[in-house]
């Protein structure tokens, strides 16, 4: 296949229709090193301590180098307050000098295979891993270095590495299969999900697909520790259940001393009841196991039944139960029973032909009828449940359908609390309502490339939908902007203008307007949407996480008969997942700091009487 491929090129070469190109070159340099006999065996690199001149003189001993803050001052003007710190892409003359500048034009392409590997960590709160990626081959020959950032969803801190290359160090396209690996990263927040990427070097002057990026999610607490090890993650993980007569014995496993838990609860639902237990172990009997007694259960009813410690946010054990009917029974109600089965067994035979006909009738009709299929994908949200009013039915899910995507707009004008709350909408929304979320916190990199207001156009188009987060500070930049002298150099009101113009725009050639949605959280009012929105779709948040659910999804919530319940966003399922506790702590913070806010000014307002 390179054979064909290089006399390919070389042919079109020859007639002038293309120019004779970096890829031919590099073709036909792998291809020189194959019939040569050449062969780069697979090697891996660990980054070593070096110097800047020890790069910079081409030492072997300064193969692959880590390069700290402390080892080189910028020049750039980056802002002080930029996420990235100093740890930011490098032009092209910082490596190779103004000596040969026609070598910042060349293009280094995206690195691959990039691979997370999980380090062992002393503390078990947090955790480690190190990144491991291939170069590729295209552009090989100029490349210097990488860079490795690593940010958490929902987060704005960025850790960023920096590895340097030896100045004279030459590599072919053979050396494509060398993996190269990055230091330590270390007090990675648990069961928590991060991007990282990886950046070649140097940065070209025309930005082009030079980084590559991963998300991933940390170890949880029993994964790295393990469940005896974690309070908050414990669960009873032995459960043994036989029957005594009409009552039912469950036998579990306590959890271990150190995490002082004394009391237990179990719950058991079937027959449209709900029977509740409170569990006290008695330690002096057994530290290990407890035994409990589950009484007035029907017989013959499947009942499914919980069990937990008694504590915050408990993980729940669930398990079934049945209870069989009792065989002890008087041989005189046998007989009696057994004159009346002979004399309806010829009827029951007949009435048994007709049901079975009819009610496979009905059931092929209801089946067309309440079939429903929804556009996510079960590698993201797990559980659906349609449930109507007496059984449940499972909602069919959609393998080869992406997700949605939605771009979040907001202002930072309210603070850093509000911007906490933005951050950690996106993160749920992205982890548990199976949206492919677009922030511009989360994408600084591309944004230091395009601009502000040329991200937010690029992605506008891409997404799916548009949410714009309204708040007082988004009213108040707007009252700015025609109060004062000067323009509120904020680029979310253009965003904001570039909204309102596209839903006019779409209104007047008769188009769905769907795409384009406001919000407010709890701390806000409806008064504080912009006119300019008026068209877009309102929702106040968190309450309408189900609304907004099934906005991205197109899913109905309601049907006749039918209502559409998913975990993770009903009332009850929201505050038991982490990502919503976090969300719900965030709102709260910031509505007591806009309570404040405004009880100052108000205090301030009051005119003094003398």
């Amino acid at each position: 296949m390179l054979l064909f491929r290089v006399l390919k090129q070389v042919f079109k070469a020859g007639e002038g229709n293309i120019m004779w190109s970096s890829t031919l070159t590099l073709d036909l340099v792998l291809l020189g090193s194959l019939c040569l006999g050449v062969h780069v065996e697979r090697t891996s690199y660990r980054p070593q301590s070096c110097t800047i001149e020890c790069i910079q003189q081409g030492d072997p001993e300064c193969e692959y180098c880590r390069i700290t803050a402390d080892d080189v001052q910028f020049s750039l003007s980056i802002p002080s307050n930029s996420p990235y710190g100093s740890c930011v892409p490098w032009p092209c003359h910082s490596f190779l000098g103004q000596e040969t500048p026609e070598v910042c034009q060349h293009y280094v392409n995206a690195p691959h295979n990039i691979s997370i590997e999980f380090e062992g960590s002393e503390d078990p709160l947090y955790d480690a891993i190190t990144v491991s990626w291939s170069p590729s081959q295209f552009g090989i020959a100029f490349l210097r270095g990488f860079q490795v950032t690593l940010q958490a969803l929902g987060g704005s801190q960025v850790i960023c590495q920096l590895f340097l290359l030896r100045n004279n160090l030459s590599l072919t396209p053979a050396h494509a299969q060398t993996v190269y690996h990055s230091d330590l990263f270390t007090h990675l927040s648990l069961d928590t999900e991060y991007v990282v990427t990886i950046m070649a070097l140097p940065v070209p002057e025309q930005w082009d697909r030079f980084h590559e990026k991963k998300f991933f999610f940390t170890r949880s607490c029993p994964e790295k520790n393990g469940l005896e090890e974690c309070k908050d993650d414990w669960y009873p993980s032995y459960i043994e259940v036989h029957q005594e007569n009409q009552d039912i014995l469950v036998t579990f496993n306590l959890a271990p001393e150190n995490f002082k838990i004394r009391h237990y609860f179990s719950s058991c639902f079937g027959g449209g009841l709900r029977n509740y237990t409170t569990i006290k172990p008695d330690f002096s009997v057994n530290k290990t196991h407890h035994t409990y007694r589950l009484q007035n259960l029907q017989a013959g009813i499947n009942y499914t039944c919980e069990i937990a410690a008694d504590v915050l946010d408990a993980v729940r054990k669930t398990f079934l139960v049945v209870v069989q009917h009792n065989s002890e029974e008087p041989l005189t109600s046998h007989i009696t029973e057994s004159a009346s089965l002979i004399v309806l067994l010829s009827v029951g035979i007949l009435l048994a032909a007709t049901a079975v006909l009819t009610f496979t009738v009905v059931i092929e009709k209801r089946k067309k009828k309440k079939t429903v299929k929804t556009k996510l994908r079960p590698d993201i949200i797990e559980q659906y449940y349609e449930k109507k009013m007496d059984e449940g039915q499972c909602v069919l899910l959609d393998n080869n359908t992406r997700p949605p995507r939605l771009l979040i707009c907001y202002s930072n004008n309210d603070g850093p609390a509000h911007v906490r709350v933005v951050l950690q909408l996106a993160a749920f929304l992205q982890k548990h309502m199976a949206t492919e979320v677009h922030l511009d916190l989360w994408e600084t990199l591309s944004i230091m490339e395009e601009g502000n207001i040329g991200w937010h156009c690029r992605r506008m188009k891409e997404c799916d939908f548009v949410l714009a987060i309204c708040s007082r500070g988004l009213l108040q930049n707007q009252k700015n902007k025609y109060e004062d002298e000067e323009p509120v150099k904020n680029p979310t009101l253009a965003t904001i203008a570039i909204i309102g113009e596209e839903m006019c725009h779409a209104k007047a050639l008769g188009q769905d307007l769907s795409k384009y949605m406001a919000a407010i959280f709890e701390y806000s009012q409806e008064s504080d949407i912009p006119a300019i929105l008026g068209l877009a779709s309102r929702y106040m948040l968190t309450k309408d996480l189900p609304l907004l659910f099934s906005h991205l999804h197109g899913v109905a919530l309601q049907k006749p008969g039918f209502n559409l319940q998913v975990d993770n966003i009903s009332e009850s399922g929201f505050s038991k997942l982490p990502a919503g506790v976090a969300l719900q702590l965030a709102i709260q913070e910031a509505k007591a700091l806009i309570s404040d806010e405004q009880t100052e000014e108000e205090y301030v307002g009051i005119p003094i009487i003398s």
